[in-house]
């Protein structure tokens, strides 16, 4: 099925934390193999790979060094074969990250780029000269601190570097690039790949002229004292009209190939991610589909998540969006809002819940499905540029990528010896063996709504109409034709009761739900997908 991405539901695996089957304590394709019945079994349709490519893991493998290669950490080309065979043997379709906008400083089209400026890669990456000053030639800044330049005393020049210094980006304005990166997408969709993850997609070109970004009015340095990032607005650095063609390019590759897709990472926040979004999913001639950080934020209301849906209805009418709570990047959702919960689990449960009846695809970030809370870091433990660098007021990332925990053991299954990661004790309580057909676990919640979603076609391709519900309540419909849905949640830690007419029974799994009447009553964080009482009913508030 050539749109077999639409409602999908993607678990998104990191490899160097999933399991350890080499025995050095960093995770590979082989453990990622032994493990996917677990995931077949979750209810995934498709695997995420976050990068496995030849590195030197400055940034974990988000600086590729061979675009081409596997990262012998990790394996080797054959295991990776190999791993895509098991998937499809079990119905999974595989996604690997792809990261365009950069590569490693220790790449070899680096290497010959930075030496001169007469070599033939002398214009595959973004040189600017100084200022009279010996300044950068602008005023754009890093991602992960500090200026988004570093001088090459070979040239006499600056490279731009959105990220790490060690991660120059690459000049997408210069049409040979452009091919080379094409080439490479072509490797693995020879291998059978099923789609690409496109970290940073609206990084790849910049301004030529180099204009510097304003500042952004909204925020100060009282209000962001650690990340310097958020104080621009970034109009010229990144978000560039050119990308659409370099889009389009990419989708005529992948159209090559039968049921092939592409998501991409958009790195920005508020209506420009939504438009962003829009223009790049518009049609059938750019991206499948796209994501932003919108839901991957601290803030957890009926407001909220509301407004990022019906802000992608208004601006991508055409477009696909995915959705999730979690990823490698951020805090684990079931911390970041723990404060909104009673109870964790229930919290936990909650967000399966109301991820499963958004509209669009969803992304599952491994080890939430157990109900997974951000591990505290102590600084000796970190291995995360940003948080090494910026500690205490920044914590890293490492928190969110500590080891999958498949059973109680020291190391939770993950490896016979001590891994890269620590994995501590809150974590190893809620491992896969403890919560595997237990009652009540969050894992058999998880599995349980999966299943309901994919049972049931309105949660797939149904459209969104939101009911006009005070805080904290979140409720919306989701249709196909005469056949409705009505979702609703309580985003809070007190009971809540709302009425409605039209109410039939409760459809799937439910959270301190039960109806009396034309009244939902709702628990703490309580969650309900109801039924429409007569074909063509309409759902609409009471009172």
């Amino acid at each position: 099925m050539s749109d077999w991405w639409r409602g999908a539901v993607v678990y998104q695996i990191y490899p160097r934390s999933f399991r350890d089957a080499s025995g050095d304590g960093v995770g590979d394709l082989k453990g990622i193999t032994e493990k996917l019945p677990y995931v077949a079994d979750l209810g995934a349709d498709a695997i995420w790979l976050s990068p496995i490519f030849t590195s030197p893991m400055k940034d974990m493998g988000y600086d590729v060094s061979d675009y081409c290669d596997i990262d012998p950490v990790f394996g080797s080309l054959t295991d990776f074969d190999q791993m895509i065979e098991r998937a499809h043997d079990l119905g999974l379709k595989v996604i690997i990250d792809q990261v365009l906008s950069h590569t490693s400083d220790l790449h070899p089209w680096f290497k010959e780029s930075r030496v001169d400026r007469t070599n033939p890669k002398s214009d595959w990456y973004v040189w600017a000269d100084p200022k009279p000053d010996g300044m950068p030639p602008c005023n754009w800044s890093s991602v992960f601190g500090g200026p988004a330049w570093e001088w090459e005393p070979r040239r006499r020049q600056y490279y731009l570097h959105n990220f790490l210094n060690e991660q120059p980006d690459l000049n997408m304005h210069n049409p040979e690039v452009q091919d080379a990166i094409l080439a490479t997408m072509k490797f693995w969709l020879n291998r059978g790949v099923d789609g690409f993850r496109l970290d940073t997609v609206n990084y790849y070109f910049h301004d030529q002229k180099l204009q510097d970004n304003p500042p952004n009015p909204t925020i100060s340095p009282e209000d962001s004292p650690s990340e310097t990032y958020g104080w621009q607005q970034h109009i010229y650095s990144k978000n560039q009209p050119e990308n659409i063609a370099f889009l389009e390019r990419m989708r005529t590759l992948t159209d090559e190939y039968d049921g092939r897709m592409m998501i991409g990472e958009v790195g920005d926040a508020g209506e420009t991610a939504i438009q962003l979004m829009g223009d790049y999913t518009q049609g059938q001639s750019r991206l499948h589909m796209c994501y932003t950080f919108e839901m991957l934020s601290h803030a957890y209301s009926a407001g909220h998540f509301r407004g990022i849906i019906e802000n992608f209805q208004k601006g991508a009418p055409n477009g696909w969006a995915s959705w999730s709570f979690s990823n490698h990047d951020v805090c684990r959702h079931v911390s970041r809002w723990e404060d909104h919960a009673v109870d964790k689990d229930v919290l936990a449960k909650q967000a399966i819940s109301m991820l499963c009846s958004f509209e669009g695809s969803i992304g599952i970030y491994q080890g939430e499905e157990l109900g997974l809370e951000q591990t505290e870091m102590e600084y000796h433990e970190l291995t995360d540029p940003p948080g090494i660098r910026f500690w205490p007021e920044v914590k890293g990332r490492d928190g969110c990528r500590t080891p999958m925990v498949w059973d109680d053991h020291v190391h939770g299954g993950f490896s016979e010896v001590t891994p890269w990661l620590p994995v501590k004790a809150p974590q190893r309580a809620r491992n896969v063996a403890g919560q595997l057909g237990q009652e009540g676990s969050v894992l058999e919640h998880y599995r349980a709504v999966l299943s309901h979603r994919k049972a049931t076609p309105v949660l797939i391709s149904g459209e969104t109409e939101f009911l006009d519900t005070p805080e904290p309540i979140l409720a919306f419909v989701r249709r196909i034709d005469d056949v409705a849905l009505l979702c609703v949640f309580n985003l809070s830690q007190t009971d809540q009761s709302i009425a409605i007419d039209g109410l039939g029974q409760i459809s799937g799994p439910s959270i301190a739900a039960k109806i009396e009447g034309n009244t939902v009553h709702l628990g703490s964080n309580g969650a309900v997908t109801i039924t429409q009482s007569a074909l063509g009913k309409t759902f609409a508030l009471l009172g």
